[in-house]
């Protein structure tokens, strides 16, 4: 039986170099060098001064920085000098700079359990953070996430269990448990979501979701009273304040329909479950139609996510109870008949429309509706991450996509129609609206065509006349930020050359935007662009100030590549050559395909985390000889709606391998590849593509790693499911090549299961693999150390399989 090496890694707290490993002069393993550079994460800027923070990762330490004009000399506020894999995330400013919250600790998992990758006896913790810009230690504030930080930097709003805690900022424990944010500071029926300081921070706005309706209501911190603004039976989110503090704008859609409503009821008369509800007795559905397990989404939500994203669940138990769909696990197959009563089933406000805009007093709590969207509206079918800007609220349409599919947020919620068919706009877009005005009509701002990820893309100036944005317009391989009045005009770009700068940041005083920078030889950095006066060199790097170890002209600058895939599709691709490669010479050669599907890999370093260091990892297989090629697929972005939204991919036919496939049928081909010696490797979705790749063209892919791949889509186990016939496993007795899996038990993106039941199969055929398993840890390993560990062994096996030693000639 082949050789199945297996490495059960708890904390890695130092790395081996293993045989077969390239060091470099100094004794350290290339990779790690490549990957040493200091990054910054997130950044934002105070409001009235010009300072920034930011968040950084080193070599597995994170931790946040400050820096403010005009010299902008980086100063590090905290001192998390381990790579003990605990999150850094959630960075906040003050108005006036002086404070700076950050939020310590992952996200929890769908057991509640927050990731604990060093294996800490003590368990793991999610807390809010502070620090002061004038100096001093970080301190803790309170446990819990998703700090909205006082105007003034004094106190913390947050979300626990439902209701609004707040707690104070100071280095000393308060003596109150409400100071202390251990006692909520305002509990009321229902769900509490999207607190909202006033300018002043004397009031609070917030959203307070019941069921099948939810109010926004203003909280006054002297008087500690609480008043509803014009409280209705719908559904009320997305409070905004005006700039005076006396308004509140928020967005209002109709409660639930009669066929829509999924509450439990107590059996009394006016008791009854909701209509949806009675469609899944018998079956696990009943828990997901209660309307208070509805409700359970928006704890903790930010914005209008809250309470829409409890409708929006609500709206798809009525609606499939509304076509009479019954439980999986037990229904009775009976599709109930519906009254076809206007009203009953789908809701809308008189005339058809679906969205209001209202605008409050906070003073007498009276709103009046200031616009409303049109029936069928193409434009407006569902206004979410709305920003006031002056007289005008700003929202995208987007085109589908983005970081981890958050683009998706412009589509309808499950309750409403769909957008009316007509033309196909490839491009995301941004459109504002004058709610000062009369007849108002959307205006569109980013008539550039190009892609809008999400909403760290966009920002407004201080001033509210100007929204920044960070789109791939005119240069498809990388990203720039370009700047359009928010009353209409014609888009400019802000930042040039060949470089890629996303998360446009401008800076209190209008003259000066922070981006996060990078370009194909630079990792990413924080920039700083003169909005007044042109910098001769572009811009001016604050940080990091230096990158000692990092091996800057060992890089090479890929290649842009159109490859065709067999059914005609144009796909973009990087290619990567050696440096020292020579005529004749016939080199291993590696394909790279990212996860998501959708992302994009660019000309250049990358703006997220493990795909800054995908890029890097690259470079560096590049350095070792390999001829690298890093696949831009179908579903991935960048590329229009039609590209991201591509047919029978995934489950429904998995159409994007062909792309994979013609990439390596591509290296076959060039005279500088060995056509015997090809690999592949990725992460995720990579994962899903690489395991494909060795399942179905193990003639043409000899080696693979695969990191945290998926191998069954679904559940299905039916050889005749188009689901099976997609996944790696309906073709898995095609694999042939060597693999090295790698997969973290604590993953909240792909089931460990997917490697325990690909294990099983290898083993069946004897197919030779090797196995990492990181306890405790996630989806992209939290620790730098494993990383290192697993680069490390990347290359022995890479080397083992491929041998980029071996330098053959053309015959």
């Amino acid at each position: 039986m082949r050789f199945a090496r297996l490495t059960l890694f708890g904390f890695c707290a130092l790395f081996a170099i293993l045989p077969g490993q390239v060091r470099t002069a100094s004794g350290v393993p290339s990779y790690q060098q490549f990957l040493s550079p200091a990054s910054p994460l997130e950044i934002v800027s105070a409001r009235k001064v010009d300072r920034l923070a930011w968040t950084a990762f080193e070599e597995g330490r994170r931790n946040v920085y400050t820096a403010t004009a005009p010299a902008f000399t980086p100063v590090r506020l905290t001192n998390f000098m381990k790579d003990d894999g605990v999150d850094v995330s959630g960075v906040r400013i003050s108005d006036d700079g002086s404070t700076v919250v950050f939020v310590r600790g992952s996200a929890p998992n769908r057991d509640g359990w927050i990731a604990n990758p060093s294996a800490n006896p003590d368990g793991p913790e999610r807390a809010v953070w502070a620090a002061r810009t004038a100096g001093g230690s970080a301190f803790r504030v309170a446990e819990g996430s998703n700090p909205e930080l006082a105007p003034d930097g004094s106190s913390i709003l947050f979300i626990k269990d439902g209701q609004i805690h707040r707690a104070k900022v100071t280095a000393v424990k308060p003596a109150s448990d409400m100071d202390r944010g251990e006692r909520p500071f305002i509990k009321e029926w229902g769900v509490q979501s999207a607190p909202q300081w006033s300018p002043d921070g004397k009031k609070v706005a917030f959203v307070s979701t019941r069921t099948d309706h939810s109010f926004v209501a203003v909280y006054d911190v002297a008087t500690r009273i609480v008043k509803y603004m014009a409280p209705s039976v719908d559904f009320d989110t997305s409070p905004m304040w005006t700039g005076d503090g006396k308004s509140i704008v928020f967005m209002r859609r109709p409660g639930l329909a009669f066929a829509q409503q999924a509450q439990q009821g107590s059996g009394a008369l006016g008791l009854p479950n909701g209509p949806a509800f009675q469609a899944f007795v018998g079956g696990r559905g009943v828990e997901g139609a209660r309307g208070a397990q509805g409700a359970e989404g928006a704890r903790g939500a930010q914005g209008a996510r809250g309470a829409e994203g409890a409708r929006g669940a609500r709206g798809a138990q009525g609606a499939a109870s509304a076509e009479g769909t019954t439980s999986a696990e037990g229904g009775t197959g009976t599709e109930p008949r519906i009254a076809d009563v206007p009203g009953l089933q789908r809701a809308t406000f008189r005339g058809g429309y679906t969205i209001s805009v209202m605008k409050a007093d906070v003073a007498t709590g009276e709103a009046l509706e200031v616009w409303h969207n049109q029936p069928n509206d193409r434009i407006a079918s569902n206004l979410t991450n709305v920003r006031l800007a002056g007289d005008y609220l700003v929202f995208p349409n987007l085109a589908g996509g983005g970081r981890g599919g958050r683009g998706t947020r412009g589509a309808a919620p499950s309750d409403q129609p769909a957008a009316p068919s007509g033309p196909v706009d490839e491009w995301d877009r941004y459109y504002s609206l004058n709610i000062a005005g009369t007849d108002a009509r959307p205006i569109l701002l980013t008539t550039t065509n190009g892609v809008i990820e999400d909403q760290t893309s966009i920002a407004l100036a201080s001033d509210n006349k100007t929204l920044y944005y960070c789109t791939n317009a005119s240069d498809i391989e990388r990203r720039h930020i370009w700047a359009v009045p928010v009353s209409g005009g014609t888009p400019r770009q802000v930042t040039t050359g060949a470089g890629i700068e996303t998360s446009p940041t401008p800076l209190a005083s209008g003259k000066i935007l922070a981006t996060l920078s990078a370009d194909w030889k630079m990792p990413q950095s924080l920039g700083l662009w003169s909005l007044k006066s042109p910098i001769p060199e572009g811009q001016r790097i604050a940080f990091p100030t230096s990158r000692k170890a990092f091996p800057t002209d060992a890089h090479v600058e890929p290649q842009l590549i159109l490859t065709r895939a067999p059914d005609g599709l144009e796909i973009h691709n990087q290619l990567f050559l050696p440096k020292d490669l020579r005529a004749g010479e016939r080199r291993p050669a590696i394909v790279f395909v990212h996860g998501g599907p959708v992302r994009q890999m660019l000309l250049g370093y990358h703006y997220m985390q493990f795909y800054h260091w995908a890029y890097g990892i690259n470079e560096w297989l590049a350095s070792q000889g390999y001829v690298v090629m890093s696949v831009n697929y179908r579903s991935g972005i960048g590329y229009g709606r039609s590209f991201r939204t591509a047919a029978n991919t995934g489950g429904s036919g998995n159409a994007e391998y062909q792309d994979v496939l013609a990439a390596g049928k591509y290296l076959q081909t060039r005279a500088d590849v060995d056509p015997a010696r090809i690999g592949i490797w990725g992460l995720s979705y990579g994962g899903v593509l690489t395991s494909q790749a060795l399942a179905r063209n193990s003639d043409i892919f000899k080696a693979g790693v695969d990191l945290a791949g998926v191998h069954l889509w679904g559940s299905s186990l039916d050889p005749e499911a188009v689901s099976f016939k997609s996944s790696t496993i309906g073709a898995i007795d095609g694999w042939k090549s060597p693999v090295l899996l790698v997969h973290g038990d604590d993953d909240r993106n792909v089931a460990f299961q997917q490697t325990t039941g690909l294990v099983q199969l290898l083993r069946q055929r004897d197919v030779y693999f090797e196995l990492i398993v990181f306890p405790d840890d996630t989806h992209e390993s939290m620790l730098h150390s494993r990383w290192m560990y697993t680069l490390g062994r990347m290359e022995t096996f890479f080397r083992k399989f491929l041998g980029p030693d071996r330098k053959m000639t053309t015959q």
